[in-house]
């Protein structure tokens, strides 16, 4: 019955959004526009109220570590096994091997399990997803499309985001303790209800959006499904070494459901968006698409087998 109510909310809201997009009851349009006020505007919140409250120990940077260079090793990997995978996509595929959508995937699914007070321990992932997604790969495509790009453009780009703003402010006000004081104040209650008024729509909506943007372009299939065996793959390798780069934590049920969930996560959903200037044809984008919502499959899967047979 725990797994049944736990689950039940989740896929209601995924298959909603399903519904809402076969039947046109919302526009692509629509569903964008809600995504820029969740993915620009909501999370951020979120992901600064996680950071700001958090007690970040020196440990995390050591985890944070480990994931930058994990997440930069599938880039490399993915690029020498292109041809392997699909040479058809080979120019864009390897960089969906790098990143897990966090926020809008792991962090909804992992607090449904263990609730908003372990919420940091994927957060923490994400510091290292941020790098690479909106400085690295940036990077990387600037230097490998037609186009140029100024170190300040790039630089100013990167700045810019919501998301590298709200962990910037986030992590500079907890180093320099002013939520302790803002705790020991009467602006807390303040505060905390102002949050929970602003995030609390945000899981909701997320999981409609998944819901939504759920579809398979049958013409890319074959190098679809070589390239979800090769991320599992390199995922698993990832997940076992959290067992021996950091065997403690692992021992405890809450982070090892959160490295579980995290890392069987799909692509970055900001991910397409960066790459998109290296895209050849049409169909790149539906690839790209396609292979993340058959990826949150294998995410949705992974979730019902945790909950059933960890939580």
């Amino acid at each position: 019955m725990i797994a049944l109510t736990t689950l039940f909310p989740v896929f209601f809201m995924v298959i909603l959004g399903l519904f809402a997009r076969i039947k046109g009851f919302v526009t692509v349009e629509q569903k964008n526009g809600a995504n820029n006020i969740v993915f620009n505007v909501l999370f951020p919140i979120l992901i600064f109220n996680v950071l700001f409250t958090s007690k970040i120990e020196a440990s995390a940077l050591y985890i944070v570590l480990y994931v930058l260079i994990a997440f930069c090793l599938t880039m490399v990997i993915g690029k020498f096994l292109g041809k392997l995978t699909g040479e058809k996509f080979s120019h864009i595929s390897h960089y969906m091997l790098t990143t897990c959508e966090g926020g809008n995937v792991a962090l909804p699914l992992y607090t449904s399990i263990v609730g908003v007070a372990y919420a940091s321990n994927t957060v923490i992932f994400d510091l290292a997803g941020t790098l690479v997604a909106f400085v690295i790969v940036p990077i990387l495509v600037a230097k490998n499309s037609a186009g140029e790009i100024s170190s300040r453009d790039l630089t100013k780009k990167i700045l810019s985001n919501s998301f590298v703003i709200a962990v910037i402010m986030a992590l500079c006000l907890n180093f320099l303790g002013v939520y302790t004081i803002l705790s020991e104040s009467h602006f807390i209650d303040i505060y905390t209800n102002t949050i929970s008024m602003a995030t609390a729509p945000i899981v909701g909506m997320i999981l409609f959006i998944i819901g939504y943007n759920l579809k398979i372009d049958m013409d890319t299939i074959a190098a679809i499904l070589k390239l979800l065996v090769l991320r599992i793959a390199l995922y698993i390798l990832i997940i076992i070494g959290f067992f021996v780069f950091f065997p403690q934590l692992m021992a405890e049920k809450t982070y090892l459901i959160a490295v579980l969930i995290y890392f069987m996560c799909p692509t970055g959903f900001a991910l397409p968006m960066q790459i998109s200037p290296l895209y050849k044809k049409e169909e790149d984008s539906s690839f790209t698409s396609a292979f993340i919502s058959l990826y949150m499959i294998i995410t949705l899967i992974v979730y019902t087998v945790i909950v059933i047979f960890i939580a």
